[in-house]
This record gives C-alpha cells, structure tokens and sequence, in this order.
C-alpha cells in the first residue's frame, strides 16, 4: 500500500503543472492532499482526477482558499468530511477514508504566520484536534494521519532552527504540542522511522534561493498508529519535478486495503 501526502498550494496550479500526469505513474493506494484553494464547480473529474483514482473532498466555504481531499485507488467503506466543528470545518481541513480497520486521514493544521490572529486560530485548531486524535487512537483501528501539519518537530526538521525560535512553524508551544501527539497519544512520525538523516524537507519558501539551497522545514506528515506504522517500509520526500511548494511525501507500507 502507498501513501502519498502532498500539499497542492492550489490544485489547479499542480495540474497545470503535471501532478496528474506523475500521480499515474505511482500506483498510490490512496493521496492526501491539502490545500486545494478550490470549490467543487472547479473540480471537474476529467481534469482534476487521475485515471483508476477517485476523488473526494471537503471544501473550504471562502473561494479559493484552503480545502482537503483524498484520491482513492479502492472505494472506501465511509467518508467523513470534517471533525463536527463548525469554524474548522468551514476552513476545510479534515477528511477521513475508512477502508475494513484502516482509516486514511488527510489534515491541514493552520498556518499562524500571517498575523496574531491567525495564530491564535492555529493553536485554537491545535487544542482541539487533540480530542479526535486521542478517539481515533483508541478506537481500536489503524490510523494513518497525514497532511501539512504546519511545524518542525525538532531542530533536525528546519534548515535555520536558530533563527525560527520565534518564528510560527517552530514555536516551542508548536513543538510541545506535537511531542503530546507522538508521546503522550502514541501516534508514530513515520518518516523517521525509516529515515534519521538530516537536510529532509518538505516545504520551501518561496523567498530567496531556499529550494536551489535546500534551505526548508519538514512540515508534513503521516503520523500513524504503532501497529501500520511497524509495516511501512520505505520513505521517500520527491523531489525530481516541483508541483507546489511542498514536496510529496511518499510511504509505503506492507499492508493491502
């Protein structure tokens, strides 16, 4: 089973730009993606689905703006589209697939960088989220949660950790609070069971040379829980074509939906 986590900063724009085309080739179980700054009248199947992949999403009510979906290679058993909370779900930032004891979630956690406001937002969406994060680790399923999280876990996760102490995307009440999803629920970062290296990235910012210079932040996911993290078994950030301004994140696990 692979599992593919990619923030599209615009779903239109990464078509345009060949994420159909290279989503083809990769034989994915299922895609998470984030950010499709659309609506549904602008999601036209022949143009924004891959072949073999169905889509479902949930959409932002502001146009243009935010909104998360799932491409699925097997139809699955339940769609749930947001979390019951009506200001986050009127962003568009949860949808989960469920298939047999499997379920595939794509999320995207707020960005507090714009303004006080919205990070005030972001840590109020935090506080929140844990409560389902906390229900889906204890219903007894599997749980894959993947999506543009927002932080850099740790120093290793970011290229300038120094000078981001301050920054949004590694506060240290960010990084606690992400520690509280791996240590205290017992949700597993993928990734660095497979890779420890460091230089591993997922964003970049649009400023600079920061993509020529690898000079990122990790800040997707697919955080799971222990018994389908145990079966993944290779990691990958792609990097060879540029769709958006996040990299996709690919897993594969020894497991089959």
């Amino acid at each position: 089973m692979r599992i593919i986590s990619l923030n599209l900063n615009g779903i239109r724009s990464a078509v345009r730009k060949g994420v159909l085309d290279w989503l083809r080739t990769q034989e994915a179980s299922v895609v998470c993606l984030q950010e499709l700054k659309a609506q549904a009248k602008d999601i036209v199947p022949s143009v924004c689905e891959p072949d073999d992949l169905g889509g479902y999403f949930h959409y932002a009510e502001r146009p243009g703006y935010s909104g998360v979906g799932l491409y699925c290679s097997k139809a699955p058993d339940q769609i749930i589209e947001g979390l019951g909370i009506p200001d986050i779900d009127s962003e568009g930032r949860y949808i989960e697939a469920r298939f047999g004891n499997l379920s595939v979630v794509s999320v995207y956690i707020p960005s507090g960088s714009s303004s006080p406001e919205r990070l005030a937002i972001k840590f109020s969406f935090m506080e929140r989220f844990i409560e389902p994060l906390h229900k889906l680790i204890s219903s007894g399923r599997e749980v894959i949660v993947c999506g543009d999280w927002n932080v850099a876990h740790k120093q290793i996760d970011l290229k300038n950790w120094r000078s981001n102490q301050k920054n949004s995307g590694f506060l240290p009440e960010e990084r606690e609070w992400f520690s509280g999803v791996i240590d205290k629920l017992g949700y597993i970062d993928v990734f660095r069971t497979l890779n420890q290296e460091p230089e591993q990235y997922t964003w970049w910012s649009n400023r600079g040379q920061s993509w020529a210079k690898n000079v990122g932040w990790r800040l997707d996911y697919q955080v799971a829980t222990p018994g389908i993290a145990s079966l993944a078994r290779r990691a990958e950030i792609y990097k060879a074509q540029r769709f958006s301004d996040h990299a996709p994140l690919i897993i594969d696990y020894d497991y089959a939906i």
